[in-house]
């Protein structure tokens, strides 16, 4: 139960229970800064921002909490928030919260694996096999046929473990969770369970660079992962500690390891188990690895961002390897994903393309994007999670969507 911190894809998560969410939710609106027109005094609506107004709107779908943060392209800055840090209390989401910030992790790591392409200590066109002999085996998995760029685009074939994990019986409760909560999982463990599972397909032994078959499966990170330790003989959070934490000065993101506590101040996360009405509070939690373990607030993943779009962190053509694409239905209409970085036209034809990727783990969800050119960036915290109320979560994950969208196309600054 462990190892949850990966990116579900939405299908799964709104399909995994059905029913009405029971618990009430307060509401609280705290005074926000000047930047991009916020005002002093949010009590009064009309004078509210629109980011402002948004965040409302995602609170108002039934998340407990939610904190959001803009950048521009001149260092201004935006920052709204709704809901309450903890349910039963009146206490704000607190400004510059931490929280895990789930497969938004994996922008990090392919950032690393790209940058030691650069410094040809690895290749894209390397195997699994190369680097993990036999690890990739069994049930017709054949890590001879999946390269590095493969497991970045997600376009290896192989099963996702948390998709086998999560889907037997009973392993979504509340106290599976509380017999689970301390416990880790290896990244060999974890993929030895997708190992259990046959491939969706092996990519063309000629061309597997050119697979266009697209599948989300968060055991491609945890082998990047691997083979990044392989290749630099460190763990990859020390890789993505030297390599981009530390020059940009991310002073509030971090690996927890093994811990399964978040740093203050954060708020309660909080998910709605299939089967049952009340939420259950998930902020202990020991959480994935290369998938999905970072923890980080939302200045720093738009100081981030920006970064990796405007050339700080990649060369010219590795961040073009980056923005190669292939379809990836699970994120949106006309959405494609390329080497842990997704991209889609959320802001119409005469506004900015959008860059994101997303993340979610038990009871925290993370969304964010920026635009093309790293000119502003925008991320947000929704600490709800809800699997027995696909209507209600529906609504939390569209209103937070439009909330990113309107900060960044234009219509919300």
């Amino acid at each position: 139960m462990a190892r949850f911190g990966g990116r579900l894809t939405r299908a799964w998560a709104l399909t995994a229970g059905a029913g009405v969410l029971a618990t009430g939710t307060a509401m609280v609106v705290a005074p926000q800064g000047t930047a991009f027109g916020l005002t002093s005094d949010a009590s009064d609506t009309s004078h509210q921002s629109r980011l402002q107004r948004d965040a409302n709107e995602v609170v108002g779908t039934g998340a407990t909490g939610m904190v959001v943060e803009v950048e521009g392209a001149d260092g201004e800055r935006a920052r709204a928030r709704a809901g309450v840090a903890e349910l039963g209390t009146n206490e704000p989401v607190p400004w510059g919260s931490y929280y895990r910030i789930g497969s938004d992790t994996k922008t990090f790591v392919s950032v690393v694996a790209l940058q030691l392409v650069d410094e040809g200590r690895i290749s894209l066109s390397d195997t699994v096999e190369d680097w993990l002999p036999g690890v990739v085996a069994g049930e017709g998995n054949d890590g001879s046929r999946i390269t590095v760029e493969n497991l970045l685009r997600q376009t290896s074939g192989l099963a996702n473990y948390t998709d086998v994990i999560f889907g037997e019986p009973g392993a979504l409760t509340p106290e599976r969770y509380q017999e689970n909560r301390f416990v880790s999982t290896s990244p060999e463990e974890a993929v030895a369970v997708a190992m259990t599972e046959p491939p969706g397909w092996l990519p063309d032994a000629e061309d597997p660079a050119g697979e266009t078959r697209w599948a989300y499966s968060n055991t491609n990170y945890v082998l990047a992962g691997m083979i990044i330790e392989e290749a630099t003989g460190h763990r990859w959070e020390q890789e993505v500690h030297d390599r981009i934490i530390e020059p940009l000065g991310l002073a509030h993101t971090l690996s927890p390891g093994t811990s399964p506590y978040v740093p203050q101040p954060t708020a309660h996360a909080y998910l709605q188990f299939p089967g049952h009405e009340e939420l259950t509070d998930t902020t202990l939690s020991v959480d994935a690895g290369a998938d999905g373990a970072l923890i980080s607030t939302p200045a720093d993943r738009n100081t981030f961002l920006r970064a990796l779009m405007d050339g700080t962190l990649l060369s010219e053509e590795r961040l073009a390897d980056m923005r190669r694409t292939v379809p990836a239905p699970d994120f949106g209409e006309d959405a494609e994903y390329g080497l842990g970085l997704v991209k889609a036209p959320r802001c119409g034809e005469d506004g900015p393309e959008l860059w994101f990727h997303g993340g979610t783990s038990f009871g925290t969800i993370s969304e964010g994007a920026v635009t093309e050119d790293g000119s502003a960036a925008a991320s947000a915290a929704v600490f709800t999670l809800r699997f027995d109320d696909t209507e209600g979560q529906e609504a939390q994950d569209e209103a937070t969507l439009e909330l990113i969208d309107n900060a960044l196309c234009g219509t919300g600054r």
